[in-house]
């Protein structure tokens, strides 16, 4: 057992706290993470603001890399000594989804069992079963996958949620192919690394599309060959016309509200595909559709979760791919921070100042 760093969400909407964590050894299945550097994720903020649950008090954070430091009982999927991205989504291997094969849906992911607390023993929430702004973590052993330990830590952390779900949205879930056209609305993290799993999928036609210059810029470096600034023209028009009149054959809706899904039931082509990547609020609901244009217009609609992905499969295939410089994950890395500037960190997300702060510890 060991006292460490961590940074706590108290209460609803109040700033966060740096406090003194204690991490218990890990037992049978888990293992303890030196973390080297965790991403602030809308995520992290969406729990602050009790977003989504009420089990205060929460250690954030969860987009994360770094290096094991010690496994329980039984586990053999990583070792002390292993550079690992953690991931929320530890495949059980047992539920329905992974016995019929599909275990990028799993529906029994695990977690740690013993829980971390605060020095006076307050049990805390850790966030997606991760809690990684914090000098080190117990996690479930499942949600250590290793990479390549020469990849910079900062830039293949963002694997372990953000990118990935964006790179995903357009691999895996819209099952890009060569030659497609791609549209991707909201170019934040997630949208612009959905732009790039469009690009690495070998789409003819990625357009952006975003209210913010800065995220059309950011969206054109990772792979967009047009962009749309939505202030001054109607996003679906303006996909059609940049598709000969058909609309996009996958449209990938990044910011996940009634409004942007409509747009992207429209911007997309007869029997075409809409990927809901974004996360809504529980209050949202989906806008009034005549159900013949469900119907009449084909294809699919499609929620992407975590961009479907199975993390032991697509973290060392995308690292590779980024070693090779054939990703750019860099990019997606805008500042570098202590613990200390996660609230002020979460302050530059919500303007649209960066695509990434990293903490870095």
């Amino acid at each position: 057992m060991q006292q460490v760093r961590g940074v706590i969400a108290r209460a609803k909407g109040e700033p966060v706290s740096i406090e003194t964590i204690t991490i218990p050894d890990p037992g049978p299945g888990e293992a303890v993470v030196d973390i080297a550097t965790c991403g602030v994720c809308h995520t992290d903020l969406h729990y602050r603001e009790g977003g989504i649950n009420d089990d205060f008090p929460f250690l954030l954070g969860h987009e994360a890399a770094g290096v094991v430091e010690a496994v329980g009982e039984g586990v053999t999927e990583v070792a002390p000594g292993d550079f690992v991205v953690l991931n929320w989504r530890a495949v059980c291997g047992e539920c329905r989804a992974c016995t019929r094969g599909e275990p990028w849906y799993c529906f029994a992911t695990r977690n740690a069992t013993q829980k971390m607390t605060l020095e006076d023993g307050t049990e805390l929430t850790p966030a997606l079963g991760i809690g990684a702004f914090a000098d080190k973590t117990l996690v479930a052993a499942g949600q250590c996958t290793k990479v390549d330990p020469a990849a910079r830590a900062a830039a293949v952390g963002l694997l372990g949620c953000g990118v990935m779900a964006g790179i995903g949205a357009a691999l895996n879930t819209g099952n890009v192919r060569r030659g497609q056209s791609v549209a991707v609305i909201g170019c934040g993290g997630v949208g612009a690394a959905a732009v790039a799993g469009a690009r690495l999928a070998g789409a003819a036609k990625v357009i952006a599309v975003d209210l913010d210059p800065q995220k059309l810029l950011w969206a054109t470096g990772l792979g967009a060959t047009h962009t749309v600034d939505s202030r001054e023209q109607d996003a679906v028009e303006a996909i059609r016309e940049l598709t000969d009149g058909f609309g996009a054959d996958v449209v990938i809706d990044a910011v996940g509200r009634p409004e942007t899904w409509k747009q992207a039931f429209y911007a997309r082509d007869l029997a075409g595909t809409v990927v809901l990547v974004g996360v809504p609020t529980p209050d949202m609901t989906v806008p009034d559709l005549p159900l013949i244009d469900v119907f009449g217009r084909g294809g699919s609609l499609k929620s992407s979760w975590y961009g479907d992905c199975l993390p032991s499969r697509d973290f060392p295939m995308l690292v590779d791919l980024y070693q090779q410089g054939r990703l750019d994950l860099d990019a997606f890395v805008t500042e570098e921070i202590t613990l200390e500037e996660v609230d002020a960190a979460f302050e530059k997300m919500q303007h649209g100042g960066v695509l990434r702060s990293v903490v870095v510890l």
